[in-house]
């Protein structure tokens, strides 16, 4: 039987960030936690980047995830919006640096694919999936999406480490062909 392995999953922002935290057992993820950070009662976006900073690192030390995965900052129209989010998301990855924790990137595009099997999928079919598959009850999910947003980046990569890594990859028939003679009738 596998270890026991936790994952932080993060939703960076700078005026709410969104965690979940996933246990697995052997093949089987778990609800740990889940909740946000919320940042607007800091005026200064110096402060709220502190407060992150401090904020990831209690939340490493009291749940001493294996791994740590974000979710990428999209491309935005306001570019000062998109600096702000990815000084937001460099910190909260300063924060699993600093603790030595591993770090794994995904777009959003891709969580949402993960965890629905739509990439375009709205924040609130991503949180319904996630009850669904992790059990979670109507009372302990929270009114903002941010924290299911982190627990989908969570989700989304215990999905993409659990899958079968196979030795070879092959392009096309033709490259399989090329690679393996012996297995081709003639």
């Amino acid at each position: 039987m596998d270890k026991e392995r936790i994952i932080l999953g993060i939703d960076p922002g700078t005026i709410i960030m969104g965690y979940g935290v996933l246990s697995i057992e052997g093949k089987k993820p778990r609800l740990e936690a889940m909740g946000v950070l919320k940042l607007n009662k800091f005026e200064n976006h110096y402060l709220r980047l502190r407060h992150i900073f401090d904020r990831v690192i209690q939340l490493i030390d009291s749940y001493h995830p294996d791994e740590l995965a974000i979710e990428a900052p999209f491309f935005g129209k306001n570019v000062q919006s998109m600096l702000k989010l990815g000084r937001a998301q460099g910190v909260a990855i300063a924060a699993a640096l600093h603790r030595d924790i591993p770090i794994c990137e995904y777009a959003p595009l891709k969580i949402k694919m993960a965890i629905t099997g739509n990439g375009q999928a709205s924040k609130e079919q991503v949180a319904g999936m996630l009850q669904r598959i992790l059990h979670i009850p109507d009372e302990n999910m929270l009114p903002q999406l941010d924290a299911t947003d982190g627990l989908a980046a969570a989700f989304c990569h215990y999905l993409e480490t659990s899958r079968p890594k196979f030795e070879k990859s092959y392009s096309n028939w033709k490259d399989f062909i090329a690679k393996n003679p012996s297995k081709v009738r003639k």
